[in-house]
């Protein structure tokens, strides 16, 4: 379980293909690593993944074929910058909002433009994503916590909804780097994975 408030951006500076399309990566971080366990989750970019090895600055994950084929593809590649969060212990402050690290799909950037100081992010979500994404609703994308501004939806299924980036948050994560094309991880609200299986289960009876 995590919040989406990312407290490191990590580097993948090896990457091993296993059998079965599986990947074995090594991520450099700053975290004090002596306090991670072997077998404790780290969200990668909102990919809850498990810790399976570490030295004194980086550690090794596994990624599942399965894994792979449902995320944003380009972030499985040799110096891809990776948003990292430790998982939420209890007691700790929620900042964010509740993230699983289960990503529900993936989206495309489809603008990107400074506004006030801040910038205005606009990100196409697939037709099976669109009716779980709300105005004033939570997202995770590449596994940040942040508040829809709006949504336009589009006569095709999808929909193109809009945030708004602070200074802190661009200096602080990938999104920074966001450029019009690039794919990045979407998981919804809990709560909106929850209705929609509930309505979903209902129309079947």
């Amino acid at each position: 379980m995590f919040t989406g408030i990312i407290t490191d951006i990590g580097e993948i500076v090896e990457l091993e293909e296993r059998p079965g399309e599986d990947l074995r990566l090594s991520i450099r971080t700053a975290y004090d690593l002596e306090t991670v366990a072997i077998g404790a989750s780290i969200a990668c970019s909102g990919v809850c993944l498990t810790v399976t090895g570490k030295s004194a600055d980086r550690f090794t994950v596994d990624v599942s074929g399965e894994t792979v084929s449902r995320t944003a593809p380009a972030q499985w590649r040799n110096g891809a910058r990776l948003n990292l969060e430790r998982s939420l212990k209890v007691g700790d402050e929620l900042g964010g909002h509740i993230v699983t690290g289960h990503v529900d799909g993936v989206g495309t950037v489809e603008a990107v433009e400074p506004v006030e100081g801040s910038v205005h992010i606009a990100i196409r979500a697939p037709a099976d994503l669109a009716p779980s994404i709300a105005a004033k609703g939570s997202v995770a994308v590449d596994g940040i916590s942040l508040t829809v501004n709006a949504v336009d939806d589009q006569p095709d299924g999808s929909a193109v909804f809009h945030l708004n980036i602070i200074p802190h948050t661009a200096q602080w994560t990938t999104l920074g780097e966001a450029q019009p094309g690039r794919q990045v991880n979407l998981e919804i609200d809990v709560l909106a994975r929850y209705l929609a299986r509930m309505t979903q289960a209902r129309g079947a009876v």
